[in-house]
């Protein structure tokens, strides 16, 4: 590829294909184990992001951002955790024309039942690290996102 395009980044493509292959692996472990309780990855993020909420909700607009969903999606995910009783929907008590998405006790047993099991997994995908190198790559990683929110979020101001 490099003789056709001279120009071509090389190590950055080689980097980039190894991001993809090592996330593709890792969701489709996680969606392996989340399908037997009814979720998919972006279920179960919204689901996390609830229950991980000082007060246990949230609005969807905020779901969206933290979720990396667009809010067609949003809605989707929102009405299929309500369907399983997992959140609920009302408006807010400050401002009746929002939205606020609320974790249930189902809700929280779910979480409570789904994660321990994935802990193995998660410690076993790094287990060739160290504790050094785990500090690298989140402080990479966390670069390379800066990076790409840059060049994929342009800068509107004046």
């Amino acid at each position: 590829m490099s003789k056709n395009f001279p120009d071509l980044p090389v190590q950055e493509v080689v980097l980039t294909r190894l991001l993809l292959l090592v996330g593709g692996n890792l969701l489709a472990e996680l969606e392996r184990n989340l399908k037997p309780h009814g979720l998919n990855d972006s279920d179960f993020r919204t689901l996390m992001m609830i229950y991980a909420s000082p007060t246990g909700s949230a609005t969807p607009t905020e779901l969206c951002e933290y979720a990396q969903q667009g809010p067609t999606n949003m809605t989707r995910i929102a009405n299929a955790l309500v369907k399983a009783g997992l959140i609920t929907r009302a408006p807010s008590a400050e401002d009746r024309r929002r939205i606020v998405l609320s974790i249930t006790a189902a809700g929280k047993r779910m979480v409570r039942k789904i994660l321990p099991p994935l802990f193995p997994n998660v410690h076993g995908a790094f287990a060739s690290l160290s504790a050094s190198d785990k500090r690298t790559l989140d402080r990479l990683l966390r670069r390379i996102a800066v990076n790409i929110d840059s060049i994929t979020q342009p800068d509107t101001g004046p």
